[in-house]
């Protein structure tokens, strides 16, 4: 199977600590429908929210796009307020440089000054001409924003695919009655609502509590799980004696980390006997065998190639029930 570029990165690696063989741990896997809607994509996709540079592409992601390709991952998830814009022009002059197009989502913001309908087809015009691109695959509206009724934004969805400029729509950080209402105002004009994109992780699962999950594979509705490795909680990567530092450092103390810790030795463990599996891939896999479709982010080679490592295989009901047991 092709790797991609990047040299030596394509034999032994050693990211976060942890040591694997990249050949051993990237297995592709069918492509899975995306809602009820004919479009198909990867089980697991990218994040691209740190994509791009000065405002504009950034050649230097053209590696990790190929990477992902190369082992399967064509889901590319981005937004126009990613680096401003930037992150959808690296996406388009990848698609470019490369030879194959992936499944490329992105998202309208509601925020600030936007009211009417017409706002989100502007919108979804920029961001074709960022990404080079006649039509998205998916487009989503990011937020719902109370002043405008979710129906409005819905039927402005509807409207962007039968233009043809979206091959299917759906919604983000919508909660379980958001996700019923705008399932039946796309329905109301013979539209499907494709997918949710919501925060999912282990340290993250208020999704599953609140029903949403359950309520969107009752109406044939993906979840896209975003943050599933929070923040780079799950990695391994942080612990008590290795705090994060920055913003993330107010928001996960050393208090914090020493609760994890339990979690974080699972997802080591059970790595390592799923042959030397990193945390991250575990982690990962557990939000697939949720039934949601995680979407890392991706800022090299490295952590693609290691996000890659979580396909082709699943953890067993016993793993993933010793997962959510330490978790806090």
């Amino acid at each position: 199977m092709s790797r991609g570029t990047g040299g030596a990165a394509h034999g032994r690696a050693v990211r976060l600590g942890f040591e694997y063989d990249i050949s051993m741990n990237i297995q592709k896997e069918d492509s899975i429908p995306l809602g009820l809607t004919e479009l198909r994509v990867s089980p697991t996709g990218a994040g691209t929210n740190s994509w791009g540079a000065h405002g504009g592409a950034d050649p230097g992601k053209l590696p990790a796009f190929n990477a992902l390709m190369n082992a399967g991952i064509s889901l590319f998830d981005t937004a126009e307020i990613y680096t401003r814009g930037a992150s959808e022009r690296t996406i388009g002059h990848c698609i470019r440089a490369g030879d194959r197009t992936p499944v490329v989502l992105t998202k309208f913001f509601p925020l600030p000054w936007r009211w009417r309908k017409q706002d989100l087809r502007g919108a979804l015009h920029a961001s074709l001409e960022r990404l080079g691109l006649s039509r998205v695959d998916v487009y989503l509206l990011h937020f719902p924003w109370p002043p405008v009724a979710l129906e409005s934004w819905a039927d402005a969805l509807a409207e962007a695919v039968h233009a043809g400029l979206a091959r299917a729509v759906g919604i983000s950080n919508c909660n379980a009655e958001q996700t019923r209402r705008a399932h039946a105002a796309l329905a109301a004009r013979g539209v499907s609502l494709a997918c949710n994109e919501v925060e999912l992780s282990l340290l993250k699962r208020g999704a599953l509590s609140s029903g949403l999950l359950s309520l969107c594979r009752e109406l044939g509705v993906t979840v896209i799980a975003y943050r599933p490795l929070a923040m780079g909680m799950l990695t391994g990567k942080y612990s008590v004696k290795n705090p994060p530092k920055g913003a993330r450092a107010a928001l996960f103390s050393r208090r914090y980390l020493a609760r994890i810790q339990p979690l974080l030795s699972s997802l080591a463990r059970i790595g390592e006997n799923r042959g030397a599996k990193t945390p991250s891939q575990v982690a990962i896999n557990w939000v697939m065998c949720k039934g949601s479709i995680p979407i890392p982010g991706v800022k090299d080679l490295g952590q693609a190639l290691q996000n890659a490592g979580a396909l082709g295989w699943r953890l067993s009901e016993e793993e993933v029930s010793e997962l959510e047991a330490a978790a806090p």
